[in-house]
């Protein structure tokens, strides 16, 4: 092969690299994982075209399907159209200039609430490209679960012990362990909702000396992989007391109803004798 035919063959193939590059389709890049974030804090929703172009003149969508009206930033002209945006968003969504100029089209969210988790969709109508991104929203912190006797159980021998934690987004799922790890059967635990959108929950459970000296309550929310837990001793002695104090209640209980009907009796003779001497006197 002589020169020429060498440079005539590297210059094709300079030539047909040239036009995939050029021919390459664009496409957005953002993120597979969920993005999470704690109230309060400012967060970057990303998404980007590759490859690099200036965005600056293009019309770019920011929405979340769930919400009417659905936008929550909108750029179009060169600029921010809050008309169409959603009232919940005013002020606090927007794009960087410079950014767009690299084909970067991140949302910025400024002090997040727990109304904003959800989807988000990033639409770029240039070349009817999008993709969604979700944001998880979650306090920093929830309580540590505060475990208590709250009674005696049935039977005697039994005790109730009552567990609470609050401060829980989503709503956590709670459950309880004997000494040696083993769960303990319960009913479903009560949960509410207050005015900032946090879960307060609460379990009860009866125990007795089968499941040892130490119970724990463990509150867990699987989607923010956030766990507490807490653990109360409760002796051999306390059930026998329980045990040995239910005939003592038996026998004051006696006692009592002994009493109230001596004093009905006593009322009632009282009475009696009163209407007869009113009515000798006559």
């Amino acid at each position: 092969m002589d020169g020429r035919s060498l440079q005539s063959l590297l210059s094709a193939g300079v030539f047909s690299l040239l036009i995939c590059f050029s021919s390459a389709q664009p496409q957005l890049i953002g993120s597979a994982q969920p993005i999470e974030v704690v109230p309060g804090d400012d967060v970057i929703l990303p998404c980007h075209v590759e490859p690099v172009q200036d965005v600056v003149a293009m019309t770019i969508e920011w929405s979340r399907p769930d919400l009417d009206p659905m936008f929550v930033y909108l750029w179009r002209a060169r600029q921010d159209n809050t008309y169409m945006k959603n009232p919940m968003y005013t002020g606090r969504t927007s794009l960087s200039v410079d950014e767009l100029k690299k084909g970067n089209m991140s949302l910025k969210l400024t002090n997040v609430q727990l109304s904003d988790r959800g989807t988000y969709t990033c639409l770029f109508l240039a070349n009817n490209l999008e993709m969604s991104v979700e944001l998880i929203v979650a306090p920093a912190t929830s309580s540590k679960p505060v475990v208590k006797l709250v009674g005696i159980g049935k039977p005697s021998g039994s005790v109730v012990l009552e567990c609470m934690s609050s401060g829980w987004y989503p709503e956590p799922e709670v459950s309880w362990m004997d000494s040696e790890g083993h769960l303990v059967s319960t009913g479903p635990p009560e949960t509410v909702r207050g005015p900032d959108d946090l879960y307060t929950v609460s379990s009860r459970v009866t125990v007795d000396k089968r499941h040892g000296s130490t119970v724990t309550c463990r509150v867990h929310q699987d989607r923010t992989n956030q766990t507490r837990q807490t653990w109360i001793r409760v002796s051999d002695d306390f059930f026998m007391v329980q045990s040995v104090s239910s005939p003592i209640i038996t026998g004051l209980s006696v006692t009592l109803a002994f009493c109230i009907v001596v004093i009905i009796a006593l009322i009632t003779t009282g009475l009696w004798w009163y209407k007869s001497l009113n009515k000798n006197g006559k």
